[in-house]
């Protein structure tokens, strides 16, 4: 079943329950799905709504974060609960084993040897690791090795 079914069945099943804040969340989630299928001009895929649900993820923890330091609790938890909703259609984490393994087939794969082709690492790293790992950290790793 694709994930932007999966969304909608849940939707459903939001409104049966009655659940507010798992209904807006979805909702919302729906809503920006729809944003990028027109901003992008592009059908949604599973990999397209991985990528809008991994940025709205990345936002709320950020957003989180900022709260947590401005004294606004209330709001940091509200965040919070939306981040458990998002994470529930996420792809399971790569562990950090996973990412060194798939981080050094990459640079074999690609014959990287220095930092100028760190670009190729990425292109072959991000569609496997979208959603799965934070590409920012993936980033550091893969600078690290073609250093090494």
């Amino acid at each position: 079943m694709s994930l932007l079914v999966q969304l909608k069945d849940e939707m459903k099943n939001a409104m049966r329950a009655k659940d507010k804040v798992r209904l807006g969340v979805i909702r919302m989630a729906l809503s920006a799905i729809k944003q990028a299928e027109i901003d992008q001009k592009i059908e949604a895929t599973d990999d397209n709504v991985i990528a809008v649900f991994t940025k709205m993820v990345k936002q709320r923890k950020e957003s989180i974060k900022m709260f947590s330091d401005g004294g606004r609790d209330d709001m940091a938890a509200n965040e919070a609960a939306e981040v458990v909703v998002l994470e529930e259609f996420l792809p399971q984490p790569l562990s950090t084993d996973e990412i060194s393994l798939l981080i050094s087939q990459a640079i074999t794969d690609t014959g990287a040897a220095s930092m100028a082709d760190m670009g190729k690492v990425m292109a072959v790293l991000k569609p496997i690791m979208q959603g799965k790992a934070d590409m920012g950290a993936v980033s550091g790793q893969v600078r690290a090795q073609l250093n090494a």
